[in-house]
């Protein structure tokens, strides 16, 4: 696993600059719900999704490469993530708690990737194998 993880980091740190930059600050933004994944539902599904994120994505980057499918993942378990936090955006209190703030905060930080991630597995399907 610390190999396919190498591998990976390194086809990342190969690309844009700014890719691997927006890799890592999903990647503490969804961390940060560790410390309310003890008082908030929603962190305690995002903190399960972003568990599940990491060796999901090893495991098709070992079988097919750093390629445009990869964002299959993402739409996978992010995708229902997104649903559920948006059908309990009435209870976020973001006004009021800094967990419905981080809520907010993630919730629009992975509408981006998906939104990028849904365009790349289509293009993938199509024949589009870079």
């Amino acid at each position: 696993m610390i190999e396919i993880r190498e591998a990976f980091a390194a086809d990342l740190a190969a690309g844009p600059t700014w890719v691997a930059w927006w890799v890592s600050f999903i990647g503490v933004v969804g961390l940060l719900s560790l410390p309310f994944a003890f008082v908030r539902a929603e962190a305690r599904w995002t903190l399960f999704v972003i568990i599940l994120t990491f060796p999901a994505m090893m495991w098709l980057y070992s079988k097919v490469g750093y390629v445009r499918l990869l964002g299959i993942v993402h739409v996978i378990l992010w995708t229902p993530l997104a649903i559920y936090l948006w059908r309990r955006r009435d209870q976020w209190r973001v006004r009021e708690t800094l967990a419905g703030k981080w809520i907010a905060l993630f919730f629009a930080t992975i509408l981006v990737p998906l939104a990028f991630d849904y365009t790349d597995v289509v293009r993938y399907l199509l024949g589009d194998r870079g």
